[in-house]
């Protein structure tokens, strides 16, 4: 492949709900493109883009990748990224080195949620986009029906710049209403100029015309001259067109069938003649660095070589064997072989310019959203906004030697995957892995038993309880034991009452001894005894929390007694004590923000009541969003992320903190008490 400038560059995040069509329609690019001999399909497993064998599994897109597609000297590197929302962090690092989005929706269904979504993702990016309206060929579509959807979510800036020849099954080839020419596309890749049917003209006039006048809005002139009435040329509409689209102003909307290759060269060329260059779209942190070479890594993944890197070039230029320094990790990286991907194939780069996107393997020191330069004195590039995870399991190796294995792959998957968290509860020890979904980690096991050789099962988290007492109480803890020789003896009184809860102590002990009852060298392993105790808890296993302790008397031997056997003493004393002052077990309450649109709330406040859950507040976040204030018990958010996802169709989204600890209701408590002495037996 030849070395494109930076004006001949257009970088392109493909974005859409799941199903839409994204991948089928790189597929067909690439074949009038003449990059391949045969239109991929994802459906016979067949797809440049879809290789992976997880991806082969489930038909459809896991993780964001770079297919360039070259049409008319220009470079069109297209970001196909999933559309299931577990891996909105593919979607997220695919918009972030995008300079435009394609946003695909099905003809049959309009806007969908993933629509909404991933175009809220744009908008935070502030990309220009095109619309395709894709599947014209199959039953029950419109393409005006499709429109009329994207028009109703999105606003009058949606114009279209194509409409269909024919429909469903009779669907053959589009308009284009700039040119008011005719185009068929049968027989593989050959496209055809035709007149254009009569009982389209209508359409046509009335199409046409709401396209030039959302497009005059970006030039005053050539606004001021279709207001008094002049004929605009066709170069003058495809500039304000062009303009527009840069601009935001307006969204082009096109025509296709991906499976088919029905519209598939119009859309190339209109990604040429409208979507901005890498020039043009330049961020103004990227142009800081015109004096230096600079890269920035949007993703990272495991190869047989050791690891993949993706970059995008942002100023200069990078050859084989080129130094660059990476800012956030202070290393010197050597970038070795340079790669342009293409699906599964490979072919290597003799240079990459400012604006293009490539490939490395095996930099030591460097992660996704690191930038590196051709100087120190550099000031990284805007990172990668990745969500936080919301879905939590457990996991536990099946054998020793998936033991072993298990560290490394769980460090390499979340060098791959920064939606990915891996932490070890200190209470429970358990081992947790967190993510965006029930079904992203389910994959992201799987393919750690793939990649990496160890087979991990996955259960739902323990939740640490604690325990903790509601009056006083008073016992004695007596230890005696004769070994011949010298023996044990300890002997304590102990008293015991409840702390404030909303204190920063959850635990006091007190020395009460009088007259040296107990001595003094005795005293510090009756606190020990009591906290070992506490640690252990009485009920359920868990910690015992917010007591104060007292050691008010006791009895020893001169000979007999230790430090130890007044340690085993208070451990019993406790024992007594504990059962007499009304133990009761505590939950963690979560302190729970829920983001949905006002046609869910309803819904999601009767589920939080369901879960023993206690609104606290409502916002309005103004464009028909609320959000949700709730104290909710960390046990009835353990599958959360689902049950919202169920109830708002994907639109709801929430963030979640500890707040407290509060007592759990008696019926509960003796099915966690329940639980903890099975376990035991």
């Amino acid at each position: 492949m030849k070395v494109y400038r930076a004006e001949q560059i257009r970088n392109v995040a493909l974005i859409s709900h799941g199903g839409a069509g994204k991948t089928s329609l790189v597929d067909a690019a690439l074949f009038d493109s003449g990059a391949v001999t045969r239109q991929g399909r994802v459906d016979e497993g067949s797809s440049i883009s879809d290789y992976d064998p997880d991806e082969l599994k489930r038909r459809m897109s896991l993780n964001v990748k770079v297919l360039p597609v070259e049409w008319k000297n220009t470079k069109i590197n297209f970001i196909d990224t999933p559309g299931y929302a577990d891996f909105v962090g593919e979607v997220k690092a695919g918009l972030r080195v995008a300079d435009a989005a394609l946003v695909v929706v099905t003809a049959e269904k309009g806007v969908e949620v993933g629509t909404e979504l991933t175009w809220q993702y744009a908008d935070e990016r502030r990309l220009p986009r095109i619309v395709l309206v894709n599947k014209l060929d199959r039953e029950n579509t419109s393409f005006e029906r499709a429109l009329d959807s994207l028009r109703q979510q999105f606003g009058t800036k949606i114009v279209p710049l194509q409409i269909p020849i024919g429909e469903q099954a009779n669907f053959k080839g589009v308009v284009d209403l700039v040119s008011q020419k005719g185009y068929t596309f049968e027989g593989g890749n050959k496209v055809q100029e035709i007149a254009i049917p009569s009982e389209l003209q209508e359409h046509i006039s009335t199409f046409r015309e709401q396209l030039i006048e959302g497009a005059v809005e970006s030039d005053d002139e050539i606004m001021e001259k279709f207001l008094e009435g002049e004929e605009l040329s066709e170069a003058e509409i495809l500039s304000v067109i062009k303009k527009g689209t840069k601009s935001g102003q307006i969204v082009p909307v096109l025509c296709a069938s991906a499976g088919k290759n029905i519209g598939v060269q119009a859309l190339l060329d209109a990604i040429v003649d409208y979507l901005p260059d890498s020039v043009d779209a330049l961020p103004e942190d990227a142009k800081a660095m015109k004096n230096s070479t600079s890269v920035f890594i949007f993703k990272t993944a495991a190869a047989q070589v050791g690891t993949i890197s993706t970059f995008r070039v942002y100023s200069g230029s990078l050859k084989p064997d080129s130094h660059l320094y990476n800012i956030q990790t202070k290393a010197d990286e050597r970038f070795g072989q340079l790669i342009l991907q293409r699906g599964k194939t490979q072919e290597t780069a003799t240079e990459l310019l400012a604006g293009d996107i490539g490939a490395v393997a095996k930099l030591a020191n460097t992660h996704t959203g690191d930038t590196l330069a051709s100087g120190k004195d550099v000031t990284p590039l805007e990172p990668i906004n990745f969500p936080e995870p919301v879905y939590t399991v457990a996991i536990v190796p099946k054998s020793q030697a998936d033991l072993d294995k298990m560290s490394n792959a769980l460090t390499r998957i979340v060098e791959e995957d920064r939606t990915l968290r891996v932490t070890r509860d200190p209470q429970t020890a358990e081992v947790l892995l967190s993510g965006m979904g029930e079904s992203h980690l389910q994959i992201v096991v799987e393919g750690i038993k793939r990649k990496y050789g160890a087979d991990l099962e996955i259960h739902d988290p323990r939740i640490s309880y604690r325990e903790t007492i509601r009056k006083k109480a008073r016992a004695n803890g007596r230890h005696k034991r004769q070994s011949g020789g010298h023996g044990q003896f300890g002997d304590v009184w102990l008293e015991i009452e409840p702390l404030p809860r909303d204190g920063e102590q959850t635990f006091v002990f007190e020395d009460k001894i009088v007259g040296g009852v107990v001595p003094g060298q005795y005293i510090p392993g009756v606190e020990k005894g009591v906290r070992e105790s506490l640690k252990r808890g009485f009920l359920s296993g868990n910690p015992m929390v917010y007591v104060k302790v007292a050691l008010v008397d006791g009895k020893y031997h001169p000979v007999d007694s230790s430090a130890q056997s007044f340690e085993v003493a208070a451990s019993l004393g406790m024992q007594e004590a504990v059962p007499q002052a009304n133990p009761v077990l505590l939950e963690p309450i979560m302190d729970v923000v829920i983001t949905v649109p006002e046609a869910n709330m309803g819904d999601v406040m009767s589920d939080i009541n369901t879960k023993r859950g206690r609104v606290l507040g409502m916002d309005s976040q103004g464009n028909g969003i609320q959000q949700v204030t709730a104290l909710v018990p960390q046990a009835e958010m353990l599958h959360y992320a689902t049950d919202l996802r169920s109830i708002t169709q994907g639109r709801g989204s929430f963030k979640m903190s500890f707040a407290q600890y509060e007592e759990v209701p008696a019926n509960i408590q003796q099915e966690v008490i329940a639980t903890h002495k099975k376990g035991e037996a």
